[in-house]
């Protein structure tokens, strides 16, 4: 089978995987796997759902980080990530993910791209990424993302309260790994791709918030998070 393409935006801002946890989640579970792949920017044209990430594998388009690993994961047979794990295992990885990515998530919508420093912070990385008048391009995705938290219900609380429901997930993570090197025991399982990647758009961006202070308070999700990135992504500059 040919190569493994990973489509996803170009650069490491911050020293981070990729803007998008989504992106990182899959970059990482690649190389938890060591799937062989290239990475290629992606045409939004061409995504098989219209979101990043995707890849192309095999000649086919696969869209969606947890349909991909999904798929990776059946090819694997015996040697899938979560091969071995229990029901109740396998139960507490998919609440743990569908709780960052369908709840965390939109929390960090709002720190990146509706408060204004979030939205200072963000918008030369994304100039980057972004041809022609960027500051107008940026202007519509923030007017857009604002309408689509309204809807979601992340957007119809205060600042304070958004907050307190961020710290409350990690504060659940934390609780789950206590002293475990992963989420799940000795081993490093699919769900730590996400947990991974989240940890790390909280804590490696220069923005001083409420929820990165309470993260950095919770000792052994920072070492987890240390650990994770020394296993993995040694290759990506520090600091």
């Amino acid at each position: 089978m040919s190569r493994l393409i990973l489509h996803i935006p170009p650069g490491r801002p911050w020293g981070l995987g990729n803007l998008s946890p989504f992106c990182t989640k899959l970059e990482t579970y690649l190389r938890m796997t060591e799937t062989p792949y290239d990475s290629k920017p992606p045409s939004m044209s061409g995504a098989p759902k219209g979101k990043i990430p995707y890849v192309t594998l095999g000649g086919e388009l696969i869209g969606d980080s947890q349909l991909v690993m999904e798929r990776l994961e059946r090819d694997r047979g015996e040697r899938a990530l979560d091969h071995g794990l229990s029901e109740r295992e396998r139960a507490i990885g998919r609440a743990v993910r569908r709780m960052l990515e369908e709840g965390t998530y939109f929390t960090g919508i709002h720190m990146r791209w509706i408060r204004d420093e979030g939205f200072a912070m963000i918008s030369p990385e994304m100039k980057k990424l972004i041809p022609g008048p960027a500051g107008l391009i940026l202007r519509l995705i923030r007017s857009k993302l604002r309408k689509t938290l309204h809807g979601q219900g992340t957007g119809r609380h205060s600042h304070e309260e958004i907050v307190a429901l961020a710290i409350a997930d990690y504060q659940a993570v934390s609780a789950l790994l206590g002293d475990q090197p992963y989420l799940l025991g000795e081993s490093p399982r699919t769900v730590d791709a996400t947990v991974y990647a989240f940890l790390e758009g909280v804590l490696r961006p220069p923005l001083d918030s409420e929820i990165k202070r309470a993260v950095l308070g919770m000792a052994n999700l920072v070492a987890y998070t240390e650990r994770l990135r020394k296993r993995y992504w040694s290759d990506l500059a520090e600091g």
